[in-house]
């Protein structure tokens, strides 16, 4: 692609691609601008810096991410939605390792505000009033669905699953089975 064809919503495209590739961290402005052709300068008529090419990959890739979860759960309640979310997480993960790190890039409260973050607390906190939790266990179990669909997709992709049995999509499966069991008895008492 050649300089008359930068916008700023291609070169972070591009970004996010380059990210897929090579790793999140390694997705800098000057490899970046390597794989167009262009120089480095010529990319900050378009993104500030890296940290800004860093955070507009990151909101694209909260976008994407709230985009097919909405679609996966509409619907859908408890188990079946509980399942649905999960699976594009997972998916998205694996399809695209270097936007699913890039969802999980620290934002400044202002721009977390304003990006797509906020859609997906909103869908997981609906998703759970399919299992009838009041805060603020809710808020406890936004936190542990998140930590565990972070730390399997995460393990997963380095590869820590491959050397035993079973094979992670089964172990999958037990776990959503596991969470949706452990949703519907919540203790909730302190």
């Amino acid at each position: 692609m050649g300089r008359v064809g930068l916008t700023t919503e291609n070169v972070v495209r591009a970004g996010a691609e380059l990210a897929d590739e090579v790793g999140f961290e390694q997705a800098t402005p000057a490899e970046l601008a390597r794989r167009l052709g262009v120089r480095t300068a010529s990319l900050y008529s378009h993104v500030a810096n890296a940290h800004d090419l860093k955070t507009r990959i990151a909101l694209l890739a909260l976008e994407e991410l709230a985009d097919r979860v909405s679609a996966a759960i509409a619907g859908r309640a408890g188990r079946d939605a509980l399942t649905a979310f999960a699976n594009v997480y997972r998916d998205y993960a694996l399809a695209h390792p270097g936007r699913f790190a890039a969802a999980r890039y620290r934002l400044d409260p202002a721009t977390a505000a304003t990006g797509a973050g906020v859609r997906h607390a909103r869908m997981m906190r609906a998703l759970l009033r399919g299992y009838d939790l009041a805060e603020p266990h809710r808020t406890h179990a936004v936190r542990l669905l998140g930590s565990v669909f972070a730390g399997f997709v995460d393990l997963e992709s380095a590869g820590g699953f491959e050397h035993s049995s079973p094979d992670s999509a089964q172990s999958w499966t037990a776990i959503l089975d596991a969470l949706d069991s452990l949703l519907r008895t919540w203790p909730t008492t302190s």
